[in-house]
């Protein structure tokens, strides 16, 4: 998705926007629409021609109360456009598709699982991903960091899920498939029947990861080892709930890197500010992750008449909260079309808000910031080496290809091609 600057004077007809769309992310510019919809509608009906509608919200205020109120917006009935007008079969089964006490009682012990403390250990293993997956910058061809990133993910979350690695690239390229379908790179499959296959596919990979290899020593075993008010996690909950933990590392993480990247490009001053101070460089990921907003949007449906920003919103209607809109949120971010890599608050949400808040974020975190720590300790500039191709997705504001080539500092061709053993202590 075009991450570009609205200047307030574009002609936005506002009756004809379309955010279901995919091709509005990877031809349009969504972020003139969203401009125009938080000043002149910040609640936005749009019907589509099948008759299925929903309410767009733009402002981050009225983003932050439909993702954190659960007793007003349910989760239960579907949380992304896909499902838009169906029923939502992970309903109360995937911790992502239930609301509290089903989705505390998931919740909880998969968070102490993946918080920063339990993590820690990882960091060494993470950061020999990270090493290898950087070393192509060393040689003289074009490296494309977003066809790189969409395998950095699988890396260290197919490792600490146990899942063979000889399959990481294809379980890669379906959780694509998932939330790109008509993405022009699935060829031929592309279209309304590659999300069922891929879906398919998926749910009868984990359907065997969960019945077989009887105990477990990873994160798959963890969640059959769960106690769920007395009773362990059923087959269908852990096929969902391994699905959805797979969807979300491989989501945010890799279009983080690449748009990332693409602002160093676009912005080389804000890169030049990086001297590989931790902080700063744990700073300018946030940054990064508050200006490529990854995930696009997450969908809510209102469980009584409700109102927000004065307007009204009827019981079971669909509202669609728009993060990459709430991330450009005037009314909350100082210059919000400026990529400042020290900007300090920084209230993304880019891994949403509220009780869904992204469960892999510590994980996501640990992987950015040994990734840029890298980059700025070994990378003088990034240059655009050729186009930039945008994801056909409504869902994910991601970046197919960006082949770039690094103008690497001192030394660091050797390290690059030599690898190096010393590693950082733990950040937070």
């Amino acid at each position: 998705m075009r991450l570009s600057t609205p200047t307030g004077d574009e002609a936005v007809d506002l009756d004809a926007v379309d955010l279901f769309d995919a091709a509005t992310y990877s031809d349009g510019d969504p972020h003139v629409v969203w401009h125009a919809m938080r000043e002149r509608a910040p609640v936005h009906r749009q019907v589509l021609p099948d008759g299925r509608g929903f309410v767009s919200v733009t402002r981050h205020a009225d983003v932050s109360a439909v993702l954190r109120d659960h007793t007003r917006f349910t989760s239960k009935r579907g949380t992304l456009l896909s499902i838009l007008g169906g029923v939502d079969p992970a309903a109360n089964k995937m911790m992502a598709a239930s609301d509290p006490p089903v989705h505390t009682d998931m919740r909880e012990p998969m968070a102490k699982a993946l918080s920063f403390a339990a993590l820690r250990s990882r960091h060494p293993s993470v950061l020999g991903v990270v090493r290898r997956m950087i070393a192509p910058l060393a040689g003289d061809e074009p490296w494309d960091v977003a066809q790189a990133g969409a395998g950095f993910p699988m890396e260290f979350t197919g490792a600490l899920m146990g899942l063979p690695e000889e399959d990481w690239p294809e379980l890669a390229r379906l959780t694509t498939m998932a939330v790109a379908p008509e993405d022009p790179s699935f060829g031929a499959e592309a279209g309304h029947g590659s999300l069922s296959a891929a879906h398919h596919e998926l749910f009868e990979y984990f359907g065997e990861q969960v019945q077989g290899r009887g105990e477990r020593d990873d994160l798959i075993g963890f969640l059959k080892a769960m106690d769920l008010g007395g009773r362990g996690m059923r087959a269908d909950e852990l096929v969902y709930n391994c699905y959805s933990l797979l969807l979300g590392a491989n989501v945010t993480t890799p279009h983080a890197v690449a748009a990332t990247v693409l602002a160093f490009t676009e912005h080389p001053d804000e890169y030049a500010r990086l001297t590989g101070d931790r902080d700063r460089t744990n700073l300018a990921v946030e940054e990064g992750l508050r200006w490529s907003s990854p995930a696009n949007h997450f969908m809510r449906h209102a469980v009584g008449d409700t109102e927000l920003s004065g307007q009204p919103i009827r019981a079971g209607e669909a509202v669609v909260a728009w993060l990459g809109s709430a991330n450009r949120d005037e009314r909350v971010f100082a210059d919000p079309y400026r990529f400042d890599v020290a900007r300090t608050p920084n209230r993304h949400v880019a891994f949403g808000f509220g009780p869904h808040y992204c469960i892999g974020a510590p994980l996501a975190r640990i992987a950015l910031r040994l990734l840029f720590g890298e980059l700025v300790r070994l990378v003088e500039r990034f240059e655009l080496a050729g186009p930039v191709a945008h994801l056909r997705s409504n869902f994910v504001a991601g970046i197919r290809s960006m082949p770039v080539r690094a103008v690497l500092r001192p030394g660091a061709a050797a390290e690059l091609e030599g690898g190096s053993d010393v590693v950082p202590a733990p950040s937070r």
